[in-house]
């Protein structure tokens, strides 16, 4: 402690000297956050939600607080066809993110448009030179609307796990949705260090919704690992194309007992609509709809693509023929 009575402490990267004695809850509140609305770790240690009016900030501390930001990654469904991923059920098959928006009222209004009851959210740091900066919190309910917490940048699985433990705290959530990336230009899944995430995070009783190669054996292994659905992509992140190999995605399909989700990769609603043709669970979305040219619009016409593409996999598609079979009876001509 420094004779003026204050410590040293580094708060999200920043230096700062603040009066001794004060608690992790009394610091927030001196800078302007409320504590029920962060995850806090201390030197490298999640701090409980609950313990925070009884830790004292203590001279050399190195603190991070963390909020719920933009990034990343079913109101009027089939009334009798729903879906559950980790004993929650949900109607809409179509889950979308939060990143790239112009602001967060527009990325609201987008989850209202495409009826989404679950959007995926990025863990960061928080602002603490401007505390009145809007949040996420603030325009898409997470009392309304199931958070799914991701871990978009990371690039190994400490990091991923680290950044999922602050997310359970900061909300409360186990149901997360865990990406690792191998590199930066394609944002392929490292798998390696995606299988020893998901193993780590189901043994702390987290439970993983994992994003993926678009390969059976890789997905299979997951599974056994203790992820609660797998998400393949479809493509790269970002990049629009559609789903590239739709013989993979339904082979992962076909042999998974937790639901499939098509993550990445879509650009247009007909992309959308082949992805539950192909029988998977859902579709997770961002890009598609925050870049379009009209995102509220875009979101409308992909939950309709979605709830279309589901109806066609359970009506049964026709069967594929090599030549002509007429849809009137060619005998009795005139």
């Amino acid at each position: 402690m420094h004779s003026d009575g204050t410590v040293s402490i580094r708060v999200n990267g920043e230096h700062k000297r603040i009066t001794a004695g004060l608690t992790l809850a009394q610091l927030a509140s001196e800078l302007g956050l409320v504590p029920e609305k962060l995850a806090v770790e201390r030197n490298l240690e999640v701090v409980p939600r609950s313990t925070l009016d009884q830790v004292i900030v203590e001279d050399g501390d190195e603190l991070e607080i963390v909020h719920f930001v933009g990034g990343g990654d079913h109101a009027g469904a089939l009334a009798d066809d729903s879906w559950t991923v980790a004993g929650k059920t949900f109607r809409s098959r179509l889950i979308v993110g939060t990143g790239k928006y112009k602001d967060f009222e527009q990325n609201a209004a987008a989850v209202a448009a495409s009826g989404a009851e679950i959007v995926t959210v990025a863990v960061r740091r928080v602002n603490v030179s401007d505390p009145k900066a809007p949040m996420l919190t603030d325009y898409i309910d997470p009392k309304k609307i199931t958070y799914l917490p991701n871990t978009a940048g990371c690039f190994d699985a400490d990091s991923a796990i680290r950044t999922l433990r602050l997310a359970r705290e900061a909300g409360g959530w186990e149901l997360v949705k865990l990406e690792v990336l191998g590199e930066a230009r394609t944002l392929y899944p490292d798998m390696v260090e995606t299988l020893r995430a998901t193993e780590v995070l189901a043994k702390e009783g987290f439970k993983p919704m994992v994003y993926c190669v678009d390969d059976p054996i890789a997905a299979k292994r997951l599974e056994d690992a203790g992820a609660v659905a797998i998400m393949p992509l479809g493509a790269p992140i970002g990049s629009g194309l559609g789903i590239q190999n739709q013989v993979t995605i339904r082979l992962i399909v076909e042999g998974a007992k937790v639901p499939v989700l098509v993550d990445a990769g879509v650009g247009s609603a007909s992309d959308a609509a082949v992805a539950m043709e192909l029988g998977c669970d859902g579709v997770l979305m961002n890009t598609a709809i925050a870049e379009a040219k009209d995102p509220i619009l875009m979101a409308a016409a992909m939950k309709a693509a979605v709830e279309a593409g589901r109806l066609s996999y359970r009506a049964g598609r026709m069967a594929k023929r090599r030549y002509a079979d007429p849809s009137s009876p060619l005998a009795g001509l005139i």
